[in-house]
């Protein structure tokens, strides 16, 4: 089976390469060509220098998978993709994308006889080694064709994918997903820094996270990342701004619960918390701890001091 990914970032880049690494052939095609080529060394991904060349190499039934930014530029690359391809071809978008906006991308293909599935990605950095979770909403034609796909960058072949639903359920998913994971770092780093501020016991935060990882309630793969960083000492933390990004997913599940009209204050918070170390001159160890969290799943950046 042979597919084309377009854009090898930190995600399309190792997913292109555990798809490789599992008798899946891939036509990769990225702007910056030195992605390109780093992945035919390492991996044999087959080079393209074009979008149009990418699909030039794809024979049959063409199922092209983009791992590009939300938004505008994933409208436009399927939009540039209409034309490029036949009736029955599957365009699946691995990004994460508003489920509004999939929906709408799935009606528009529809018209063209254009398969298209969404398809929440969660995984991280961590996704070539130990597989990807795949939430995945399409037609169950459209799902059973890119099946094979799913099954290699998956756990197991069986666990780490679903069809959970029509288009737009995947994203959906997805989003809901990571404002969970907004509530869950934020309470791990908020009971950390309520640890650390107990002066007077001069608490070893390491020793602890170390300790909660063995048979605790509230152990988790979360737990174990932050762990592994305060393992290399609190100096590591010294030059960490206490600045947290908020991505797109965990301001639209918030919307998402009004418009539902189901209260969910937990995750609400989690994120108005990252909106506050957002200002000028924040100060707060817990900060630190979420900066760490995403950098240790995600590979996102930690913003140094100044």
């Amino acid at each position: 089976m042979k597919i084309a990914m377009l854009g090898l970032g930190k995600m399309g880049g190792n997913m292109s390469a555990r798809l490789i690494r599992n008798g899946i052939s891939v036509v990769g095609f990225d702007s910056n060509q030195a992605v390109v080529e780093e992945l035919v060394t390492k991996e044999g991904l087959i080079p393209s220098t074009s979008v149009d060349d990418a699909l030039s190499k794809l024979e049959g039934q063409k199922i092209v998978w983009m791992m590009l930014p939300a938004g505008e530029v994933t409208e436009k690359q399927i939009n540039d993709l209409i034309p490029m391809l036949n009736s029955g071809d599957i365009i699946v978008d691995g990004g994460n994308s508003n489920y509004k906006h999939s929906v709408k991308m799935g009606k528009l293909l529809e018209a063209h006889n254009i398969g298209f599935m969404d398809c929440g990605t969660s995984g991280g950095v961590w996704g070539l080694d130990n597989g990807y979770c795949l939430m995945v909403g399409a037609t169950s034609e459209v799902a059973k064709a890119v099946e094979p796909v799913l099954r290699a960058l998956a756990v197991t072949q069986q666990n780490g994918w679903a069809h959970v639903g029509p288009v737009g359920s995947g994203h959906f998913t997805k989003m809901i997903h990571n404002g969970i994971e907004y509530g869950m770092m934020e309470s791990l780093a908020e009971g950390l820094e309520l640890l650390k501020g107990k002066e007077e016991f001069n608490l070893d935060i390491a020793k602890i996270t170390e300790l909660w990882r063995h048979g605790s309630v509230v152990r988790s793969w979360l737990l174990d990342l932050t762990a592994e960083a305060l393992a290399a000492g609190e100096e590591s933390m010294n030059d960490i701004a206490p600045y947290v990004a908020d991505s797109g997913e965990g301001r639209w599940t918030v919307v998402e619960s009004i418009e539902q009209g189901i209260p969910a204050p937990v995750l609400t918070l989690a994120l108005q918390v990252r909106f506050r170390s957002q200002e000028k001159n924040q100060k707060g160890y817990g900060y630190k701890l979420l900066s760490i969290m995403r950098n240790a799943f995600g590979g996102h950046v930690m913003k140094r001091k100044s």
